[in-house]
């Protein structure tokens, strides 16, 4: 069976030396383990260049190329590891056009790369930590505390979905488009995109602000004794069946203040009654300042540990 040529194949240039799909696919496959050896010398270059040895090996034949290759592929490399996707499919059109005897050096494949990593850096944490990742945590989340094995499945799924998929349709269109995707690292589209994933990030969390921080005042405001007629006379029911349909009926019209002769209004009461979740937003925006001060995200956990517990040994959460 024929291997499978590139789009790029051309019959004018029967002899030109091209990545089929399949070798394209096998450095996408690569590429997940970008981050598998990082360090802190060159960041992410280990994952880099494991990536790129289908390639290597395809285009070039000789073991003095390949080695070349592979050293110009270890240099400096850091971005994020989703967004890297279309840098490695420019990479990829640049070192074929070279294995065709194109004048394309070393500077000008590591320039490419690092033009793009950093802009392309920025657009990676809005769109996936602080939207897509979030959105689909949330909604499994919601799911597996109502008691339904969805949850845990459709963030694992739906993530994994999105993730394989964009890494390879952007890899496909780094390497279609070549170097002609640096034109528009400095704005325009990549800008755009970057803007409305984070307002969208921004709106959801929002929403689920009240649903996900719960705050209670316990601290009683006041304690008024109420009329005859607006409380349930438990003196009244009898333990039998007409007795507990009673107390039911009653409950049913006067609600939980109708359970007691005196109605007592807690602090949160009065809170909810003005703004229902103020208490979680003031402590979202608290948080939200306190890392903005560069107070570290432990540090303030273990400051709310402690004020829950305070709070509940003297009983006023």
């Amino acid at each position: 069976m024929a291997e499978e040529t590139s789009d790029k194949t051309t019959e004018k240039d029967p002899k030109r030396i091209t990545l089929s799909k399949g070798d394209r696919r096998a450095v996408c496959l690569r590429h997940q383990y970008l981050q598998g050896s990082w360090n802190y010398e060159r960041m992410q270059n280990g994952g880099w260049c494991y990536a790129m040895i289908p390639a290597i090996k395809k285009l070039y034949s000789t073991k003095e190329d390949r080695a070349a290759a592979l050293k110009r592929h270890l240099e400096f490399y850091n971005t994020h590891p989703y967004v890297s996707a279309p840098v490695i499919g420019v990479t990829l059109a640049l070192e074929e056009e070279r294995a065709n005897g194109e004048p394309i050096d070393d500077a000008a494949i590591q320039g490419v790369k690092v033009g793009m990593m950093g802009p392309l850096a920025g657009v990676g944490d809005p769109v996936f930590w602080f939207t897509i990742r979030p959105i689909l945590g949330a909604l499994g989340a919601s799911l597996a505390l109502a008691g339904s094995i969805v949850g845990p499945l459709l963030f694992f799924i739906a993530w994994n979905i999105i993730r394989i998929a964009f890494l390879w349709y952007t890899q496909e269109f780094g390497y279609r488009v070549g170097t002609e995707i640096t034109k528009d690292l400095s704005g325009g589209m990549l800008g755009r995109i970057t803007e409305g994933a984070s307002i969208l990030g921004m709106f959801i969390i929002g929403a689920l602000v009240e649903r996900w921080v719960s705050i209670s005042f316990t601290p009683i405001v006041s304690t008024v004794k109420q009329s005859e007629g607006a409380f349930i006379d438990w003196s009244k029911i009898t333990g039998d069946a007409a007795g507990i349909k009673s107390a039911l009926t009653q409950y049913s019209s006067l609600g939980v203040n109708g359970l007691d002769e005196y109605k007592v209004t807690t602090l949160q009461q009065n809170l909810d009654s003005l703004i229902p979740g103020l208490a979680a937003l003031g402590l979202t925006l608290l948080c939200c300042h306190l890392l903005k001060k560069k107070v570290s995200p432990i540090a303030i956990i273990l400051a709310l540990f402690g004020v829950g517990i305070i709070g509940r040994f003297f009983k006023f959460m």
